[in-house]
């Protein structure tokens, strides 16, 4: 197939792109972001991906300024060259998910089933899948080493391409793999056939097994609940008879507690009785008529009587004459002593100012004193007058002391005459008390009948201990039988001695079982003992009981679980036979596969030796592909061995996987020729292996379409036609210069050097 137009609509950043195409080798030329990497995508999904495809990766081919409805949509035109001519064809697809379109027309045929599309397309170029097209014959940047990206695919176009048809061995293998993996899968959540064969045979012939062991079990449990019942029959019987002995023995306890019980109400009710007649008789003899609140009352009021009389004669047999001895003060004694001491002060006042007035004597105004044989003249008129000072000061003090004394003798006989009239005027009053409380005494004791204090005491400490005593049997008495009335004594008395009557009856109507010391502690052993028996007579029953309705085994069931074993085994001898011949087909088919691919790398080894020479200018001749893994070693001179193609420089790699993925494409397309879309593989080729390398692709571009996307222009002299792709110019809004232009269309130019022949490319 040969690609002689390419239209493309709101794919990425092409939203209306018309490209014509050579039919030999065309270079698409544009800077980065030009849209060369979809320009391949789009070759790839226009001839491997159906229309009606949900991938998400379609919704990120849509161009970022369509609208809400527009999606990818690619056109081909395209030549098929074969023994009849050369045909050609259209290709349309619009990718909407469910809703997608295909339009084939060939030899005037129109197909628009994307399944009959799909078919079609894959035998035109060869490519049966996407992944096998991107691993053969559509290379990436740094996508050379891919050789095995669909294996599977990959290994059955190589076995078409050897014995001439496809049998799809993969697709066998894939069913065979399949098939072993279903039928010997060991998980336990999704297990193979052998292994749930395998596993019901083992549950059909346990249940069998134990089954028949339920069975016979069954068996052992009803002859085992048979005699659980017997013994359980017999335990209750003797813990009845028991219990009923251990009544018998409760009762005569609590006849014999209520017996006692009566007779000790009997001999309380009988105390009482006596009690009460006490009382009635104290009640009936009291010492004195009076009540003793009374007569408390009028042995205080005659003690305070006595008390006070008492008193009364006390103070005034005591009380004597009181005398004051004060001497009388002389009236104004004070008076001629102050009236000196001021004649003397006024004295030597007048002798100062006699001093001062110079009227005194010479004799007067001056004294002299000799002493140690010295005299001394002292000034005599201030001498004089410090010296009566003094003296009048004497007088004043003296004066002072007697007036005071005087002061103090008259307050004492001030007090005397108080005293005096007091004591005279409290002796009248003590008289007329003491006659007040004679008589009251006198009137008291008349009331009483007594002659005198002691009487009226001993009377009150009589009715006071005939009170105590009332008292006393009293409360004796509550305490017997509480407030019980006195009336009902005697007949409750008699009732408690009907009622030990009665007890001691019954008691001897129970036999001997009343009179044994501690029956019932005995019995209540016993009945235990018993009651435990019976216990564990029931719990055996009820065990057994349990066993034989937990054992729902069933004869027919059993027979069932045998013939479903008989039935499960034939299958699992089936099924591993069935395996056994899976496993025999599927290393059948390795070994068929292992010739094939040792076929399909020995042409490779060929094939490649030739084409990387050429590249390499004869750096290497000598090529080995393993069968295993398609992995490539070359032969280095310099270490004059075998080396891993993956040790050499990125450049000669590039290279060696260029002329591996050329032969594979030759080899697995058989009369098939896809076009070759290559996004710039000799990108780290230098100047001189690029010429060669491209060289080599116009060479191959004879037998298939070259189509050669890159950024540069080393290419263009070699090329049969170049289309060129307009850059991207968008800019930031605030840096978007004035003369800016729109991307515009693609256009074509023929190369500077005149190529082999072919078409001319329309712009």
């Amino acid at each position: 197939m040969r690609i002689t137009r390419l239209q493309l609509r709101n794919v990425r950043r092409h939203t209306d792109l018309d490209l014509t195409l050579a039919p030999g080798l065309t270079v698409v030329r544009g800077p980065n972001e030009s849209g060369k990497s979809t320009i391949q995508r789009a070759i790839e999904l226009a001839l491997t991906r159906r229309v009606t495809s949900g991938s998400g990766d379609l919704d990120g081919m849509r161009s970022w300024n369509s609208g809400d409805d527009d999606r990818p949509w690619v056109r081909l035109e395209f030549e098929q060259e074969d023994l009849d001519g050369v045909r050609t064809g259209t290709l349309e697809k619009a990718f909407r998910g469910s809703r997608g379109t295909v339009r084939l027309e060939l030899d005037g045929e129109t197909i628009t089933d994307p399944a009959r599309a799909d078919e079609v397309l894959a035998d035109l170029t060869g490519i049966p899948s996407e992944p096998f097209f991107r691993s053969t014959a559509s290379v990436r940047h740094h996508e050379l080493d891919g050789l095995a990206r669909d294996e599977a695919a990959l290994r059955d176009r190589l076995q078409a391409s050897i014995s001439g048809a496809d049998r799809g061995t993969s697709r066998a293998r894939r069913k065979l793999e399949k098939a072993l993996y279903d039928l010997n899968t060991k998980g336990d959540k999704n297990p193979g056939r052998i292994k749930a064969a395998e596993a019901n045979l083992a549950t059909e012939t346990a249940a069998q097994r134990n089954g028949e062991a339920a069975l016979m079990q069954l068996e052992r449990d009803r002859d085992a609940l048979a005699q659980a019942r017997e013994e359980r029959t017999v335990a209750e019987s003797e813990l009845n008879e028991q219990r009923s002995m251990l009544e018998k023995a409760r009762l005569a306890e609590r006849l014999i507690a209520e017996r006692e019980q009566a007779r000790e109400r009997f001999e309380r009710y009988s105390t009482a009785v006596d009690v009460s007649r006490q009382v009635d008789g104290l009640e009936a003899s009291h010492p004195s008529s009076n009540g003793l609140p009374a007569l408390r009352e009028a042995l205080s009021k005659v003690r305070a009587a006595d008390i006070r009389i008492r008193e009364i004669k006390a103070a005034l047999a005591g009380e004597v004459e009181v005398q004051f001895v004060v001497d009388e003060p002389t009236p104004r004694s004070w008076r001629p002593t102050a009236i000196a001491a001021i004649v003397v002060i006024l004295l030597a006042v007048g002798v100062v100012v006699a001093d001062q007035l110079n009227v005194l004597p010479r004799d007067l105004r001056t004294f002299s004193i000799t002493a140690l044989g010295q005299t001394i003249s002292l000034p005599g008129a201030p001498l004089l007058a410090v010296l009566l000072v003094l003296f009048g000061a004497g007088l004043a003090l003296v004066g002072r002391r007697q007036r005071i004394r005087a002061m103090q003798l008259r307050k004492t006989k001030d007090l005397r005459i108080q005293e005096i009239e007091r004591r005279l005027r409290g002796r009248s009053m003590l008289e007329q008390e003491l006659q007040v409380e004679e008589v009251t005494l006198s009137n008291l004791l008349a009331a009483l009948e007594l002659p005198d204090l002691p009487a009226v005491e001993a009377l009150v400490t009589a009715e006071e201990a005939h009170m105590g005593n009332i008292l006393r049997l009293r409360a004796q008495l509550e305490g017997l039988v509480g407030r019980e009335p006195a009336a009902t004594l005697p007949e409750l008395r008699d009732k408690a001695a009907l009622d030990i009557e009665q007890k001691s009856g019954a008691l001897e109507a129970l036999g001997p079982i009343a009179h044994e010391a501690r029956a019932r502690e005995r019995l209540e052993v016993a009945v235990a003992d018993a009651d435990r028996k019976v216990g564990s007579a029931r719990d055996a029953e009820a065990q057994a009981r349990a066993r034989v309705e937990q054992n729902s085994v069933d004869a027919e069931e059993v027979a069932a679980h045998a013939e479903r074993a008989a039935i499960w085994a034939e299958q699992l001898t089936a099924l591993q036979r069935r395996n056994r011949v899976y496993d025999a087909t599927l290393k059948a088919l390795d070994a068929a596969e292992r010739a094939t691919i040792r076929t399909a790398t020995r042409y490779l080894e060929k094939t490649m030796v030739v084409d990387l020479a050429r590249v390499t200018a004869g750096r290497y001749r000598r090529v080995q592909v393993d069968d295993e893994n398609l992995g490539l070693r070359v032969y280095a001179p310099e270490r004059g061995d075998w080396v891993d193609v993956t040790s050499l420089s990125q450049g000669t790699l590039d290279t060696v996987y260029l002329a591996a993925r050329i032969g594979l494409v030759r080899l697995v397309t058989g009369d098939r020729r896809p076009p070759l879309v290559l996004d710039d593989p000799f990108v780290t080729l230098d100047d001189e292996r690029a010429a060669r390398a491209l060289e080599l692709l116009h060479d191959i571009s004879t037998d298939f379409q070259v189509i050669y996307l890159t950024t540069s222009d080393r290419y263009d002299r070699t090329a049969d036609a170049v289309a060129i792709l307009a850059p991207a110019t968008g800019l930031t809004p605030d840096t978007i210069p004035e003369d800016s232009e729109p991307a515009s269309a693609p256009r074509m130019e023929q190369p500077a050097a005149d190529p082999p022949a072919a078409p001319p490319a329309a712009a």
